[in-house]
């Protein structure tokens, strides 16, 4: 077995006390729900109904276009009112359907029946995660229904759930940990039975003690399930960090987990299978975290896809001062919003309002090459070398001081005294060798 930690990462302020003690509330959307096609990494979703068309709750929508895509759903009954492009909360345009909501709920047969899995085959299984639309809603939104199956499926040994929510200010799956423990180890179970040699482990962080105790009370008679206590430090919800805590394993970025015989998954989208699987019920709703120092009523909302961001503010209880700042996730890896006028999607995982816009406060300076960057950085990583070649505009040299093995997790600019925007540039860089190896 792998460590309690990694070397590396921060010690961000937590904020997490402003929501963790909320029980979650279910928040019912209004008149109009805007459902991306583009939820999920990979190919768009094709539309499958028309304007006019009158549509179920859990019926089918958009259908997957791809080998790495996935089906959307809608979360209401109504009419189809649109499909056209509309702006999303990181600022790109997508093709939705529009739904106007009829307020009545009104669902598919078989919604909500209950179902044995131990009766289904793996096929069967993956079938249904795959019709559900289920994909990582721990923000990255890979479709779940490829990662677990893998090629070299005898090979996976550890099935992960990621309940370490490291993110500063978060605490949606901290909630759903201790409000459906049952379900998310019946859920893990589920998934490690598509597995012949795997056994489960939840990972949670040690600032999370009540949560540990009950889902360590639920699975104490299950020899091929356990909890994994980590140390709290940030980024260690990452998925190459959760693996070599656990395992002992590393893995790059041209590994996947199946490579290193894991298969990770976040509270959330555990939660999606076992609903999809146990109780037929379609990936429609997420648990969305509404916080920050000038939020109102910091709280979590289990909230349907497709509702307003700013409808969901306004149901929360508004703002109690000028929020400087929005941020569509977390602080460390989240994204500015300047709309609050967007859809909420499968990977939509809280609004932080800030009354300081701590970027906007401090003015980047010269390097001091202190190397805080270097000794932070959670994939050993030089970042002060790395802005340098990127400033340069010399892709070459960042590449050959792995900046691809970067994954943007924000710890070094978080540490930089000279204020850096180190995590954009690299962000940048990135994007920008991806594209040019895609048109190659």
């Amino acid at each position: 077995m792998g460590q309690s930690t990694f070397r590396g990462g921060a010690h961000p302020y937590e904020g997490k006390e402003l929501s963790m003690d909320s029980p979650i509330q279910v928040l019912e959307p209004k008149e109009e729900l805007v459902f991306s096609m583009s939820q999920h990494i990979g190919a768009p979703a094709t539309p499958v109904v028309s304007v006019g068309d009158t549509v179920k709750m859990g019926q089918l929508i958009g259908e997957a276009s791809g080998f790495i895509s996935a089906n959307i759903v809608s979360s209401v009954s109504g009419k189809v009112k649109a499909i056209q492009p509309r702006l999303l909360s990181s600022g790109a345009k997508a093709n939705c359907v529009v739904v106007e909501n009829d307020g009545e709920y009104t669902p598919i047969e078989g919604l909500g029946e209950e179902r044995d899995y131990t009766k289904l085959s793996k096929e069967e299984i993956r079938q249904i995660i795959k019709d559900a639309g289920i994909v990582g809603m721990g923000g990255a939104g890979f479709p779940t229904n490829v990662k677990v199956t893998p090629k070299n499926e005898e090979d996976i040994d550890y099935v992960i759930v990621n309940g370490a929510e490291c993110e500063p200010y978060l605490t949606s799956d901290y909630r759903l940990m201790l409000e459906r423990p049952e379900d998310l180890v019946q859920g893990l179970r589920v998934v490690v039975s598509l597995f012949d040699n795997a056994k489960g482990v939840i990972a949670i962080e040690d600032n999370k003690p009540e949560a540990i105790a009950k889902l360590q009370y639920l699975i104490q008679d299950d020899p091929n399930l356990e909890v994994k206590v980590l140390k709290t430090k940030y980024p260690q919800g990452a998925e190459r960090q959760i693996i070599y805590v656990v395992t002992g394993r590393r893995i790059y970025s041209r590994m996947l987990p199946a490579d290193a015989g894991c298969i990770v998954d976040n509270v959330q989208t555990i939660l999606a299978i076992y609903d999809a699987v146990c109780k037929s019920t379609p990936c429609m709703k997420r648990v969305v975290t509404l916080t920050g120092d000038a939020m109102a009523k910091p709280q979590n909302y289990e909230v349907k896809f497709g509702m307003s961001h700013a409808e969901l503010l306004e149901a929360g209880g508004g703002l109690k001062c000028e929020a400087k700042k929005l941020i569509s996730g977390g602080p460390m890896m989240g994204m500015a919003m300047y709309d609050l006028n967007t859809p909420i999607t499968k990977t939509s995982s809280s609004i932080l309002a800030m009354s300081e816009d701590e970027v906007e406060k401090s003015e980047p300076t010269n390097c001091i090459r202190c190397g805080r960057c270097a000794t932070v950085c959670p994939s050993h990583l030089v970042p002060q070398m790395m802005a340098q070649a990127v400033e340069r505009d010399d892709k070459e040299a960042f590449q050959k001081l792995n900046g691809m093995e970067c994954y943007e997790c924000g710890t070094c600019t978080f540490v930089c005294p000279a204020k850096r925007r180190l995590t954009q540039l690299f962000k940048q860089a990135r994007r920008e060798i991806m594209d040019a190896s895609r048109k190659k």
